[in-house]
């Protein structure tokens, strides 16, 4: 028994924007997904049209709007124990991820994804979906062979459940497989690939199946053909293989639109109009994320060379390498990131291991919580050891808070988490006070020492990448030490108490100053 076949409610409706969807009619699909949201009380009629509604937003390109929707369909799928509704929501997930430029948040969903679509045991038409989105999103990751292996997934699925071969012939991942090939150099390989690509058209075609291919399919394949006949290959016009004809399907598609628009820069430099290639480059405003960077410098470079003008094609080409470059240098930096978390998630699982059976560790962060932070300090003070403790408040949370959302916030407060635990010294405490604030307690340890302490937590917060994780919303942390005075006959409550009063001003005090600069 199919996904749909448990939701009790409005089930056409949302067969019919899945159908919409399908032939790149999504405008028309988030209408209806927008009526049945409206209508329905089934949470898995919810569900189901708020993760479509949000595949709808990311075909038409409405950025603005992915925040929103992914916290409301993640909100709607969290209770319902479905594995394809998870696997597809993480997969839409990485998409807009890497369409806003998180290329971290984007492989967390990416893991995700596939995890809970492997764990469907009665995979259906709708299973076969979540894997053709996944593969689409490994694949604008540059993650290539992820993606080939992904899109194969959805093909066995998709015969069992009676989908065509073609429907996910997916020519868009070979595609971006051979454009990247291009920006690195490689423009034999990337022929290859192309070649490869227009084989398999030619093979539908011959077969009488070129109709069942999706219209998404088909701009695929007419920038394919363009492309080839841009690096000088020989591309038969008219016909049904005739590319100028193909890069005009694709529906609302923002990405069709956009190979459509290069597609025409591509055509205009294999028919020996270089120059209106360079005029065409000039005007037309397409996604970065629809084949990279710097697919459209690559093409100037290709245009300005039929031209005759080498010196102005060197340093467009040089320019494309550049940014293909600086692609792969954020996708290795989301590599080292990754393992750097994993080593601080290992640290602060054995500290908590520590205290197994108690409720001493914040669920989000992994960090000992404000009862943990307090019986330490307690036992501390207890031996009649000298102790600092500083109050870490972020600056610009809320803003992340407000225009990203709570899980981008849940995601700062877990970065946040694993930076201050790196930089600190061994022996040291750090824990999760509550909301976006922090205290770290330093044994034996004096004001002057503090102070260094506090100027290595602010530097690893201000270099740490937060563009990438939440666009325009810089985070900072404030910090405020005071010493705990267990002498003169106070308790260790009042000590403790005054200890953090005096932080917190301190604090507030740093707030004040960094507002004033």
């Amino acid at each position: 028994m199919g996904w749909l076949d448990r939701v009790e409610d409005q089930v056409d409706a949302l067969r019919r924007a899945r159908a919409l969807q399908e032939v790149s009619r999504s405008a028309e699909a988030c209408a209806l997904l927008d009526r049945v949201i409206r209508t329905t009380d089934d949470p898995c009629t919810r569900a189901d049209a708020l993760v479509q509604r949000l595949s709808a937003l990311i075909n038409l390109g409405r950025t603005a709007e992915f925040t929103r929707a992914i916290e409301e369909a993640s909100a709607a799928v969290r209770d319902l124990a479905e594995p394809y509704l998870h696997g597809h929501l993480n997969a839409l997930a990485a998409l807009a991820a890497h369409h806003q430029g998180a290329l971290d948040r984007c492989v967390t969903h990416l893991v995700r994804a596939a995890r809970a679509l492997s764990a469907d045991d009665d995979p259906d038409r709708d299973t076969a979906w979540g894997w053709h989105d996944l593969a689409m999103a490994y694949s604008y990751l540059s993650f290539h062979g992820h993606a080939l292996g992904a899109i194969e997934r959805a093909r066995q699925v998709g015969l069992t459940a009676g989908i065509p071969e073609e429907t996910f012939a997916a020519p868009g991942i070979r595609l971006r497989n051979a454009v990247a090939l291009d920006h690195n150099g490689d423009s034999d390989g990337c022929l290859r690939v192309l070649r490869d690509v227009a084989g398999d058209l030619a093979r539908f075609l011959r077969a009488g199946r070129a109709g069942s291919l999706r219209p998404s399919s088909l701009a695929a394949y007419g920038y394919a053909a363009a492309r080839r006949a841009a690096l000088g290959d020989r591309v038969d016009s008219g016909g049904d293989a005739d590319p100028a004809r193909l890069i005009g399907h694709g529906g609302d598609s923002a990405r069709a639109r956009d190979l459509r628009q290069l597609g025409q820069v591509c055509l205009a430099v294999g028919e020996g109009r270089p120059i209106e290639a360079v005029t065409r480059l000039d005007t037309i405003r397409v996604s970065d994320e629809t084949l990279g960077a710097a697919e459209a410098p690559r093409l100037r470079s290709i245009a300005l060379a039929r031209a005759g003008d080498h010196a102005a094609a060197h340093r467009a080409d040089r320019h494309a390498f550049r940014l293909a470059a600086q692609r792969s240098d954020r996708l290795r930096d989301v590599y080292i990131d990754g393992i750097a978390a994993r080593i601080d998630h290992e640290e602060m699982r054995r500290e908590a291991a520590r205290y197994e059976g108690e409720a001493l560790t914040d669920p989000l962060t992994g960090l000992p919580n404000r009862r943990r932070l307090e019986r330490y300090i307690a036992a501390v003070v207890a031996r009649g050891e000298r102790v600092v403790i500083g109050v870490c408040d972020l600056d610009g949370f809320k803003a992340v808070n407000t225009r990203h959302g709570h899980h981008s916030g849940d995601l700062v407060l877990q970065r946040i988490a694993g930076v201050i635990n790196r930089v600190m010294r061994r022996g040291d405490f750090v824990s999760r006070y509550g909301g976006d604030e922090f205290v770290v307690v330093l044994p034996e340890t004096g004001m002057a020492e503090a102070s260094e302490v506090a100027r290595r937590i602010q530097a690893a917060v201000h270099t740490e990448d937060w563009e990438s994780l939440v666009p325009g919303t810089p985070v900072g942390v404030s910090i405020g030490f005071a010493e705990v005075d267990g002498g003169g006959g106070v308790s260790v409550r009042e000590a403790l108490g005054a200890a953090f009063e005096l932080a917190d001003r301190e604090m507030l005090r740093a707030k004040d100053r960094l507002r004033a600069s």
